[in-house]
């Protein structure tokens, strides 16, 4: 599960492991075992990729299948409107 999740976040975000390697400072061949499930990434790895997708670092585990949006920095009126909008997609 957790080599899904990252492989679906990296392409999401249009990176390539080489890409995702040197924003974590590992090996392309260390992305690709942790997508191909050969190894898992150190909590400190989770994490980085967490804040770097963001997304909670149950998410990338696989523990909730949620995804959450920040609203850091939009002020009333700009939640307001994007709760509207995802209102919408629950009708």
């Amino acid at each position: 599960m957790i080599s899904e999740r990252i492989k679906e976040l990296r392409t999401r975000n249009n990176l390539s492991q080489v890409k995702l390697a040197k924003v974590l400072n590992v090996s392309r061949s260390t992305v690709n075992a942790w997508e191909m499930g050969i190894s898992m990434p150190t909590i400190k790895y989770v994490i980085e990729m967490s804040n770097l997708f963001k997304v909670t670092s149950d998410y990338i585990l696989g523990i909730d299948n949620a995804e959450s949006i920040s609203l850091n920095g939009l002020n009333k009126k700009q939640v307001q409107s994007i709760i509207q909008i995802i209102d919408c997609f629950k009708e």
